[in-house]
């Protein structure tokens, strides 16, 4: 079985003049967590719909399971569960209701319908499931049920664009320990968000911004490629912070950001760094410190590596 199940190939969407996703290539492979990660606007979610078949490519190809998702997107149906970035259950209808509509999309029976939403609440650990209208239940519960209802049928690609925007952290952690367990089943999962601690969870990661595909590996070799020497941190004894950042940068001995009370520093020039902290000893201490995606993600945009 060939293990990439996405493939796509110099996509193009384009609004008139302006072009949400501006000739990005990338493949992904089957029973990974593959990650789509930027800013609003970077171009994720007009990806994402545009591998469900909902929008078409203004150029380029996107092929999924080896199909032609432009030219047959009813083939590939079945095997697709898709769950929006927007609240995507009714309402003012019951837990079950919801549950019945998801199914019939994909002609289930109501026999079919009701073992596969009690096998899926009780993956998600929902009990003693709510009569009421949806409306009425908290914003992560709605979005478990809301991931249930997307893979109802039990597809092997699933497509979760920013499922966890707007919930609590208790929410996100543990939705995402779904999106793993989901993942030890076989499953493949696409998933996009702007939160870049989420990101950790990823077997890989696309970085996007404005359209453009800025890098992809793991969040590993990432932090690697961008950051070969781990950044210092810098905790301040006295206040001085704006004046050691100022003189660190007129003498150019490494890129210097603000966190908080504290500075990190990317060190260009080892040596005159450490005659500058041996210098100031009384002002601050040192510290190295792992790098976050998040670094990663400013650095890439700066086009530095």
């Amino acid at each position: 079985m060939n293990d990439t199940i996405i493939q796509v190939k110099n996509l193009v969407i384009a609004f008139g003049d302006f072009k949400a996703v501006n000739d990005i290539s990338f493949e992904v492979r089957r029973g990974e967590i593959f990650g789509f990660l930027g800013a609003n606007g970077a171009g994720k979610t007009t990806t994402i719909r545009t591998l469900c078949g909902i929008l078409n490519p203004t150029s380029g190809q996107v092929f999924v399971n080896g199909t032609d998702v432009a030219a047959s997107i009813s083939v590939l149906k079945p095997h697709i569960g898709y769950m929006s970035q927007k609240f995507t259950l009714y309402p003012d209808l019951t837990v079950q209701e919801n549950m019945d509509i998801a199914g019939s999309l994909y002609e289930l029976s109501r026999a079919q319908i009701n073992q596969r939403r009690d096998e899926l609440f009780s993956f998600i650990g929902l009990t003693n499931v709510p009569k009421g209208p949806v409306r009425q239940l908290s914003g992560g519960t709605k979005q478990m049920i809301a991931l249930a209802a997307s893979i109802l049928h039990d597809p092997e690609l699933i497509f979760l664009d920013e499922p966890t925007a707007g919930t609590s952290p208790q929410t996100r952690q543990a939705f995402w320990e779904l999106i793993r367990r989901l993942s030890s089943q076989g499953k493949t999962i696409f998933v996009t968000t702007h939160y870049m601690d989420e990101a950790e969870y990823c077997h890989r990661i696309v970085l996007m911004e404005r359209g453009h595909i800025l890098a992809t590996d793991t969040p590993d070799n990432l932090k690697k490629t961008y950051f070969p020497q781990k950044p210092v941190e810098l905790t301040f004894t006295q206040g001085n912070q704006q004046i050691i950042s100022q003189e660190m940068r007129s003498l150019s001995l490494g890129e210097v950001s603000v966190f908080g009370s504290k500075l990190r520093v990317n060190v260009t020039d080892n040596t005159a760094f450490e005659k500058y902290c041996q210098k100031h000893h009384a002002d601050f201490t040192t510290r190295t410190v792992e790098p976050t995606l998040d670094d990663v993600f400013l650095k890439a945009i700066s086009g530095a590596k």
